[in-house]
C-alpha cells in the first residue's frame, strides 16, 4: 500500500491540491501498479473531502474503488459519515496499539476501547464499508505492554477485519525487533493478514521492512521518496529494489521502471527536493565520477551491479570534474556523437580538471564548448593577460587595471569605459598604441550557455573581429561572462601579434 497521499502529506509544509492528489492516485494505481493507496484522513478539511470525492469518483469508474483507503477514527460514526459523503469504501481505523497511548491519550480502559472499536466496525458493516485496523504505537506496545497488544489481537480475531496494520509509529524499532515482534504475532495468528508500517527515524526503515517480510508480514506501507512525518516512512523505490534483488521468493507487482517518474512528479508537487544521493531516484546515484570507474566500465562493466539504472527508466552518467579521466571524457563524447584523437582528449581532460579544481560544475552539455575553447588554439602564445582588476560602482565609470605581457615586455595600465569589458579593451588599446600596433574592430559579441544550465553554468563568449585582411572569431569559456570575454580577447591578441 502506498500512503504518500495520507502519511506522506504529513511531511512538514506539504499539502497536495485536489487535482494533484487525483493525478498521483491515478499514476500509483495504473502506472506504478501498487495494490492499494491510502489517500487522506477523514474530517481534515472541506478541501480534503473534495479531493477524496474526486479520487473515488474516478476509482469507481475504473474498478479501483476497493483499492482506495482512508484513515478514520473511533469517533461514534463521524468518520463513517465523512467517508459516505466522500464515496470511500475502505476505512483504516486508527486505534491504540500501546497501553501508554490508551491510558494517557484516551484515558480509557482496554475494555472500553475495544467496545468502541466493535461499535465502529459494526456501523461500517451496515454501510458496506470494509475495515482495516491500525494499532498506533504498536512497536512501543510490543516493547512495553505486550500483554495488552496480545489481548487486543485476540479481540480483533473475533471481528470482521480485513487487515491488521502494525505501525512503528515513532520509527524506534531495530531490525531484530521488527523480525521478532512480527514473527511472534504471525506464529500466534497465521491466518490473519498483517501489514507492516515502518518509519525511518533511525534510517532503518528499509532494513526493518526486510526483517518484517522475513518474519511473515503480509503487506507493506511505503511512500514515494520516503515522505512522511519527521524523518519520513520507508521509501518506495529502495524497498522495491531490495525486495526484487534480495528476496526473490516474494513476488510483487510494482512496476519499478516507473519509480523514477513518479518520484520526480511527487518532488514537483510537494516541493520537497530529492537528495542527490538518495538511492535509486537521486540525481547522482547512477553517476560515476572517478576516471578509473569509467575505465572499468569500458573494459568489462567492472563497476556495474544488479542495481542498473535502466531498470528504473534511467541511464548511467559519467561525471566531469577534477577526478575525471580519459574514459569519463570518452563516455560523454560517445553520447554526444563526438570523436577526438588521443592528443585532443588529453587537452580537453586537462581543461576539465582545471575547471574542477576551481569547484566549477561541468556537464555533458558543456563539452562542445570546452572542446571549442581548448582546440581553438592554433597559434603560438606570445600574449598573456597576467592579471586584471575590474571595478563597477554606482555613480562612477567602470575601470580596469590590466597586467599583460607581449613577447618579453610586461605592461600595467588602467583605463575607464562604459562597462567593465569596454574599460578592459581601452586598457589594451593603450598598450597597443605604445607598441604602435592596431587592434581589429569588434563587430559582434555573443554569449551563450548550454541548454538547461543554471546560473552557475559555464558561459561561452564568441567575439567576431575584423581587421583589414578578414573577419575572424575567438571564443572564451568561464562561469563569469566578463572573464569569458577577456579570454576570447586574449586569443584575438595572440592571433594579431603572430
Amino acid at each position: 500500500m502506498d500512503t504518500t497521499l495520507r502519511d506522506g502529506e504529513q511531511t512538514s509544509s506539504v499539502s497536495f491540491s485536489a487535482s494533484e492528489k487525483l493525478t498521483i492516485a491515478k499514476l500509483l494505481l495504473e502506472e506504478l501498479k501498487v495494490d492499494r493507496i491510502e489517500i487522506a484522513s477523514a474530517r481534515v478539511s472541506k478541501g480534503e473531502l473534495q479531493a477524496v470525492k474526486d479520487v473515488t469518483l474516478w476509482a469507481s469508474k475504473n474498478n479501483y474503488l476497493n483499492a482506495v483507503e482512508v484513515l478514520t477514527f473511533v469517533d461514534q460514526g463521524v468518520s463513517i459519515n465523512w467517508m459516505l459523503e466522500a464515496g470511500a469504501r475502505v476505512q483504516n481505523l486508527l486505534t491504540k496499539g500501546s497501553l501508554n497511548h490508551l491510558t494517557h491519550q484516551l484515558k480509557k480502559t482496554p475494555e472500553q476501547h475495544f467496545e468502541d472499536i466493535k461499535e465502529n466496525i459494526n456501523l461500517a458493516q451496515q454501510h458496506q464499508i470494509d475495515t482495516n485496523i491500525y494499532l498506533e504505537d504498536w512497536s512501543n506496545g510490543m516493547r512495553n505492554s505486550k500483554a495488552y497488544v496480545l489481548e487486543f489481537l485476540a479481540f480483533l480475531n473475533t471481528l470482521p477485519v480485513k487487515r491488521i496494520m502494525l505501525p512503528d509509529t515513532l520509527g524506534v524499532l531495530t531490525p531484530k525487533e521488527s523480525f521478532d515482534f512480527i514473527k511472534e504475532i504471525k506464529d500466534l495468528y497465521p491466518n490473519l493478514h498483517f501489514d507492516f508500517h515502518a518509519h525511518n527515524d533511525y534510517d532503518l526503515g528499509v532494513a526493518n521492512v526486510m526483517e518484517g517480510l522475513k518474519a511473515g508480514a503480509n503487506g507493506l506501507h511505503l511512500t514515494v521518496n520516503g515522505m512522511g512525518e519527521r524523518a519520513g516512512n520507508a521509501p518506495m523505490a529502495s524497498t522495491i529494489a531490495v525486495i526484487n534483488d534480495f528476496m526473490p521468493h516474494i513476488e510483487i507487482g510494482v512496476n519499478e521502471s516507473f519509480l523514477f517518474t513518479i518520484s520526480k512528479l511527487v518532488e514537483s508537487f510537494s516541493g520537497v527536493m530529492i537528495p542527490s544521493n538518495k538511492p535509486v531516484v537521486g540525481a547522482n546515484v547512477f553517476t560515476q565520477t572517478a576516471g578509473i570507474h569509467a575505465d572499468g566500465d569500458n573494459k568489462n562493466n567492472l563497476y556495474f551491479s544488479d542495481l542498473m539504472p535502466e531498470r528504473f527508466g534511467r541511464t548511467r552518467q559519467y561525471a566531469l570534474g577534477k577526478s575525471s579521466g580519459k574514459a569519463n571524457i570518452q563516455k560523454n563524447l560517445q553520447e554526444l556523437g563526438l570523436q577526438l584523437n588521443d592528443a585532443d582528449i588529453k587537452k580537453v581532460t586537462q581543461r576539465i580538471i582545471e575547471l574542477g579544481d576551481k569547484k566549477q560544475v561541468v556537464t555533458k552539455e558543456d563539452l562542445p564548448y570546452i572542446i571549442s575553447d581548448v582546440l581553438d588554439r592554433t597559434y603560438e602564445e606570445k600574449v598573456t593577460i597576467n592579471a586584471y582588476a575590474l571595478s563597477h560602482s554606482k555613480g562612477l565609470k567602470p575601470s580596469t587595471t590590466v597586467s599583460m605581457t607581449i613577447d618579453s615586455d610586461t605592461y600595467e595600465v588602467n583605463a575607464q569605459g562604459d562597462g567593465q569589458f569596454d574599460a578592459f579593451m581601452n586598457a589594451i588599446k593603450i598598450v597597443f598604441k605604445k607598441r604602435k600596433m592596431t587592434l581589429p574592430n569588434l563587430i559582434d559579441y555573443a554569449v551563450r550557455i548550454p541548454p538547461g544550465s543554471n546560473s552557475d553554468a559555464l558561459c561561452e563568449t564568441i567575439i567576431t573581429w575584423k581587421n583589414d585582411a578578414n573577419e575572424f572569431k575567438t571564443r572564451g569559456l568561464d562561469s563569469d561572462q566578463t572573464v569569458s570575454a577577456i579570454k576570447a580577447t586574449e586569443k584575438m591578441l595572440n592571433i594579431v601579434v603572430n
